[in-house]
Parts: structure tokens; C-alpha cells; sequence
């Protein structure tokens, strides 16, 4: 297929590219920084650049392109997870991506006539905290998250409902977890943010630890993206790893990979004073996400079936 990626030289765009050239795909690669034109170029693509948030400038870019599909993986993170207290206000440029960027692709979509969209969302830690401790797409979010994470949750709604909902275009929202591996936030060489709060003991488990959390190596999160493309029904996928995993385990466990001491033990009011509500919520109270309707209807397998292989040997 010919395929536009919104979003080319992030850490997942990055890892797209080759991939869908490895599998015959004509890609133009959207960046909206004129230096990393080379750097789509090198991967593979064709490079544009656009600001994702100027609707005649994307929907040029699109329109030139004449994509049969788009894949949407914008972002504009920031910020040492070990320090954000308010998380609505670390990713406002990303929640706004999610809203006013998804909008705009999904016209430039229309207007193309390309008939199927992948877009990222987020199924890391979302979910109601109730019930069992891992959730299916068919469960619902999180109906009463912190204060200063409902925007975030807001943006993601929004983006999952703007995408299944836009026919005759074939909708897909991943619901990616945690992403680890090269370019990051924990990574080694160069060392991601999370890791070097870990290295520093900055990143403590907080009360019981019990939260869980589903994450994905970035390269296994890139084949999954691959497959949804090239097969999967519209919908919603969990792209995670076989194993959630609650915070008192794969902390300590990443903190051993990288080299460096146990992390602290704080109370749970400790935590909310560090980190704020939302982040001690997901560590505490969190539920992670199924990843077998994406491996029974993509067909697809992670490569890392677990972090604990993952931290050993996927890091750099």
C-alpha cells in the first residue's frame, strides 16, 4: 500500500518505517522539522514536513501523498515520568495531537479516499481500577480518574472515538502499553528518562505496589502497527506483552537490568506528595491489558513475551 506516517521520526516512527518498507509498502514519513528530513529518508520513506496541527499544511501533505492509508503516531512528550505530578499539563502537547491532529488527518483521510487509519492510543494503565487485575478492550476505562489526569484521559477518548467512527474508513486504535527499548524513556545508550530516575533512586515503588501495568518493546510494538495495517478489523487492540506486571515487580527488576540499586519503598501519602495522585493511583491500584485479541486477529507475536526478557537483553 501507498501509506502516510503522521509522526515518522518519533520512537515508534522510527521503528515503522523500515518495517513497512520490509514489506513493499510505499511510505511518506511526515516530520514537522525541516533538519529530519534525512533522517525519514535514511529509513526508507519519502520525507514531508507539516505541522500536524496547520490543516491546510497536513492536508496538502496528504493530498500530494495520495495515501491508501494512515498511520497516526503523534506526540509531543516531555518530562521525567519520576516527576510529573501533574500529567495533564506534561502531555498537553500530545493530548492536543490527539484531538485537533487526529482531526485533521481523518479529513486529509477522507478527502484522499484512503480507506483505513491506525492510530496510537494508550492501554497502559487506563482501565477501571476494579476487578481483575487485567482488562480486555471490552472492558471499560477508568469512569473517575485523578484531577490532573483527565484531560489525558479525555484526548484519548476523544481519539478512539474519532477513529471508529469515521466511515467508510477503516478505524484501528491501538491501545499500546508502556513502550521500553531504544529511543525511550527507558533505554540504555543513550539512557532513557525512567532509567536514569531509577539509576538515581528517584523512582520509588509507592504503597503496596500492587498497581499493574502492561508494557511493550518499541520494536514489537512497530510489528503489531505492521499487522494491523496490513489485517485487522476495525476496532480496538491491546498491544501489550504476555505478562502485566504490578509495579513491586518489574521496578526492582528494571532497576537490577540497568545496574543499579533496589528502588525505595515510600507510603502511599509519601508518593502523592512526590508524584501526585494519578501516578500513585497506577501504582497502587492500576490494571493492565489483555494482548490476546491482538495475537488471536493480527496474528501477531511479541518477540519479548515478557518485560523480564525485555529488561535483559531489548534496552539498547
Amino acid at each position: 500500500m501507498k501509506v502516510f506516517l503522521a509522526g515518522a521520526t518519533g520512537a515508534l516512527g522510527k521503528q515503522l518505517i523500515p518495517k513497512l518498507v520490509e514489506r513493499g509498502h510505499e511510505v511518506t514519513g511526515m516530520t514537522r522539522t525541516e533538519a529530519k528530513r534525512d533522517l525519514i529518508a535514511g529509513l526508507g520513506a519519502q520525507p514531508v514536513v507539516a505541522d500536524a496541527l496547520d490543516a491546510e499544511a497536513v492536508g496538502e501533505a496528504v493530498s500530494r501523498a495520495e495515501p491508501e492509508a494512515i498511520i497516526h503516531q503523534l506526540t509531543a512528550l516531555g518530562g521525567s515520568v519520576g516527576s510529573i505530578r501533574n500529567i495533564d499539563r506534561a502531555f498537553a502537547g500530545t493530548n492536543r495531537l490527539r484531538r485537533e491532529g487526529t482531526d485533521h488527518l481523518l479529513s486529509a483521510a477522507q478527502a484522499v479516499g484512503a480507506r483505513r487509519f491506525v492510530a496510537q492510543s494508550f492501554g497502559g494503565w487506563p482501565y477501571a481500577r476494579e476487578g481483575g487485575p487485567v482488562k480486555t478492550e471490552e472492558d471499560p476505562l477508568d469512569p473517575n480518574p485523578a484531577a490532573t489526569i483527565r484531560e489525558t484521559f479525555g484526548a484519548i477518548r476523544y481519539l478512539e472515538d474519532a477513529v471508529l467512527n469515521a466511515a467508510p474508513i477503516e478505524g484501528i486504535a491501538l491501545r499500546y502499553g508502556g513502550f521500553y527499548g531504544p529511543g525511550t524513556s527507558i533505554a540504555l545508550d543513550p539512557v532513557g528518562e525512567q532509567v536514569e530516575a531509577v539509576q538515581k533512586r528517584r523512582f520509588p515503588v509507592v504503597g503496596s505496589g500492587d498497581g499493574v501495568i502492561s508494557l511493550i518493546h518499541i520494536t514489537d510494538a512497530a510489528t503489531a502497527t505492521v499487522a494491523a495495517l496490513e489485517g485487522g478489523r476495525p476496532g480496538i487492540y491491546n498491544v501489550a506483552d504476555d505478562e502485566p506486571a504490578a509495579a513491586r515487580e518489574w521496578l526492582p527488576a528494571l532497576a537490577e537490568a540497568v545496574g543499579a540499586k533496589p528502588p525505595r519503598r515510600v507510603p502511599r501519602w509519601v508518593g502523592r506528595l512526590l508524584a501526585g495522585e494519578a501516578l500513585t493511583a497506577m501504582m497502587t491500584e492500576g490494571r493492565g491489558a489483555s494482548n490476546e485479541k491482538a495475537k488471536r486477529e493480527l496474528g501477531w507475536q511479541p518477540r519479548y513475551a515478557s518485560w523480564r526478557e525485555g529488561f535483559a537483553t531489548g534496552l539498547r
